[in-house]
């Protein structure tokens, strides 16, 4: 994965990461996405943060 694009997604609920991409060309807003965190067991909120 090419390190410029890659994004860190933390959990709303808990302090669980996900690392993830965006084409920052053509999305210039932050991520939300509702994804699975194994540590909850259950579908959260995941938004975007800094490195």
């Amino acid at each position: 994965m090419s390190q410029d694009r890659l994004l860190k997604l933390k959990s709303t609920k808990s302090p669980h990461v996900v690392w993830t991409r965006k084409n920052k060309k053509v999305v210039e807003r932050k991520i939300e996405l509702m994804k699975f965190d194994p540590t909850l067991r259950k579908r959260v909120l995941f938004k975007e943060t800094k490195k």
